[in-house]
């Protein structure tokens, strides 16, 4: 917000918090994402995510999934289906994901700085957030040098 020096601005700001939690996995070539959103974040979740995004590829296809050392991300009890390999990044390089962009973009267009009614408005933002990102949008944010395929 802009200000004059010196001076102190309100703001408006939510005091009691629910989270929800986005979930994606996105290929930044084609602009395909798999998501989901939750109340929580957890191994059987993660595994459920998983689940989804297994079902979404064809019979015979490999997805590599880069992702960050979150405990719920390496959990023993995690289960990973067998056309899926889990990629994880080294700590303290979010740069590297793809996904952290789209969280960025997000956050700055859509989910920040707002103050919601009731948890259903949340969730509703918060999917209509999600629906609002095409195939090319989300080539554009999400693209990475070293996953785009050489010219």
């Amino acid at each position: 917000m802009w200000a004059r020096r010196g001076s102190r601005p309100t703001a408006i700001r939510q005091t009691e918090y629910k989270w929800v939690y986005l979930w994606a996995a996105v290929e930044p070539v084609t602009g395909q994402m798999a998501a989901m959103i939750t109340p929580d974040v957890n191994t059987d979740r993660m595994s459920q995510f998983l689940d989804g995004l297994s079902s979404m590829l064809d019979a015979g296809d490999l997805a590599i999934v880069v992702l960050d050392n979150a405990g719920w991300h390496r959990a023993r009890a995690l289960k990973v289906p067998t056309n899926l390999v889990l990629l994880p990044l080294p700590p303290y390089s979010p740069e590297l994901n793809p996904a952290e962009r789209l969280w960025q973009w997000l956050r700055s267009h859509h989910l920040a700085n707002r103050i919601y009614a009731d948890y259903d408005e949340l969730l509703h933002v918060a999917d209509s957030a999600m629906a609002s990102v095409d195939a090319k949008r989300l080539q554009t944010i999400c693209a990475c040098e070293y996953l785009m395929p050489p010219n």
